[in-house]
This record gives C-alpha cells, structure tokens and sequence, in this order.
C-alpha cells in the first residue's frame, strides 16, 4: 500500500500548496509526506512539484499524475465501500458541515442515529453558519439552508422551510400587532446578521413587499434572537423550526401569517462528480427519511401554510405594490 500512500500524500500536497498543511490534513509529519513524495518522483523518473521559498506547484507532468492519481484513490475508495456495504454497513470517515442551530436540534440526532447504524464510520461534524468551501476545506457533504447560489457542487432538496415573524405577548401589549408588512416600520425589529438579504419579504395580493427592518439588537444566531424575542425586545422573523416550539408554548406569538413569506429549502451539497460515496449516500437517506414530511419535524409549517392557505395566499391590501419598500 506504499504506493498508494505517495499518491495521496501527493494529492494532498497539491491540494493544500505545502508539504506541512498537507501533513497536518493527513495526520503525518511534514518529512513524512516529503519523503513520501520525494520516493514518488524517484520512482517515476521525473518532477512532479516545482518547489520555490513561497511554497510548491505542480508541474505538467504533476498535473497530469493528480488527475489519474485522484481516479485511483476514488476507485480504491469506491472498493472499500462496496465491500464495506455487502458486510452490512459503511466505513471511513465522513467529514460534514451543517448549519449551527439546524444542526444542532435537527441534524445531531440523525447523526446519532447513523452512528448507531454504522459503528465503523468515523463522523467529523461542523455545526457553524459559515458557508464552507466544500472542495478547498476537503468536506464530503454539507446540509444548507436557504435558496442555493448556482456552482459545481451537486444539490438535493430535501424539504420546504418557511420562515415567520413572531413576538412575544408582553411585547404585543406594549407595541401593538402589525397588520400589514407596510407597519413593520412602526416596529423594533430583530435582525439576523448571518448572510441573509436584508429585507423582509412578504407575499401580499400575490405580489411581493419588500421591508427594510430597523432595530437596535443584531445577530447571527436564530437562536438568540429567539430568545430576544421572548424577552419582549422586539419582533424577529425566524425560520419556523427555531420558532415552532416557542410558538407552541406560548412564548412568542406568530403574526402576518397571512402574509406568506418565500419558501426556502433544506438541501444536501455535495463535491461535483456522478460518484457518490457509500457514506454520503446512508446520510443523505436518513435525511430524506427524517425530514422528508415536514409536518413529521416540523408542525409549525404546517400551521402556517394551512393559515395561510386559509387566507388566499395573501390578503389584500390597498397600496401595497410589487418591491415596495418600507
């Protein structure tokens, strides 16, 4: 397996430009992988990496290696994991990234689950709002939220996901409900800060109204601002899996229900190509087998579009126009 081993120390090079980040991506020394790579070229006849004080690049012939070497490893892999699902399960380790509050309610419970299932899969998770660089951070998967940028990357919508703006009772009694969008600039809003658009986009004669939210308290986590609304520090639009069990406890109450917000997705991502690994496919199952039904997860949503359903898909409102903004 010494081959093998060159070669992936090599990808490795390539992919990260330095022999000690790719060291570290591979859990080995720097002279391992130098050595690993020097014994390659050795054996091959020729140079593979340019090497300069700023760092290494491949050259001609290392490019063309990377891209026949990457087959093999992908083969080998491929191997493993068909061999791995005949003994009954998948192995390896499955490197993830997930939103951080979707993740941490939603996700890590289905994780679990295919730990139990799969006792030879190594699972490295990453609960964080960012939007990671899927090929560059060597990630195999990644659960999104949100309508998708267009890329490379390989996506399958797993679920709706609908958003709501809900306040608490004692902020009702000193503020009054908004009726309309429009009234929202009459309002202390909460404003997510983590990538979202700015404005708040409502539904309204079967048109869109768009609402610019102002407010003192900002942040990029759903869940704080959940909690600040329960306070009673103002009105925050939450995708309804944050706010559905606060709703059900009478925390916060929900309003312009009947003015629908767009409807986003929960998706998978994945790295481009037509194979897909043994181990990204059990997760993506279980996923679908979780949260395929939204009514299942997330009873919430299914009170809003049945109330919304109920009102015509948006009531009318005098004045109110296409992209308006408040």
């Amino acid at each position: 397996m010494s081959e093998l081993d060159d070669i992936r120390s090599f990808v490795a090079v390539v992919d990260s430009g330095g022999f000690g980040r790719a060291g570290r991506s591979l859990g080995l020394s720097k002279s391992i992988v130098s050595r690993r790579v020097a014994r390659l070229e050795a054996d091959l006849g020729t140079r593979l990496l340019s090497r300069t004080t700023r760092g290494v690049s491949p050259t001609e012939a290392g490019l063309e290696f990377k891209a026949r070497g990457e087959r093999i490893l992908a083969e080998l892999t491929e191997a493993r994991e068909a061999v791995a699902l005949q003994a009954g399960g998948v192995a390896g380790r499955l490197r993830l990234s997930m939103p951080l509050s979707f993740g941490i309610h939603h996700v890590a419970p289905v994780l679990a689950e295919l730990a139990r299932r799969h006792p030879r899969l190594e699972i490295d998770a990453e609960a964080s709002d960012r939007q990671v660089d899927l090929i560059g951070e060597r990630f195999d998967m990644a659960v999104r939220i949100g309508v998708l940028k267009d890329s490379s990357l390989v996506a399958r919508r797993i679920a709706s996901v609908r958003g709501i703006v809900v306040g608490s009772p004692a902020y009702f009694t000193g503020h009054g409900r908004p009726a309309t969008p429009a009234e929202l600039s009459g309002h202390e809003c909460l404003i997510y800060t983590g990538g979202a658009a700015p404005d708040w986009n409502f539904k309204v004669n079967r048109r869109v109204v768009s609402v610019r939210p102002s407010g003192r308290l900002r942040s990029d986590s759903g869940d704080t601002l959940l909690q600040w609304a329960e306070a009673g520090l103002g009105l925050a639009l939450l995708p309804s899996f944050i706010a559905g069990e606060a709703i059900r406890a009478g925390r916060v109450e929900p309003v312009l229900a009947e003015f629908p917000l767009p409807e986003s997705g929960l998706h998978v991502v994945r790295p481009p190509g037509a194979y897909v690994s043994g181990k990204v496919r059990v997760l993506t199952d279980l996923l679908v087998e979780r949260f395929g039904s939204a009514a299942t997860w997330d009873p919430c949503q299914k009170a809003l579009a049945e109330q919304a359903a109920a009102a015509g898909q948006g009531r009318s409102v005098p004045g109110e126009d296409e992209h308006q903004a408040a």
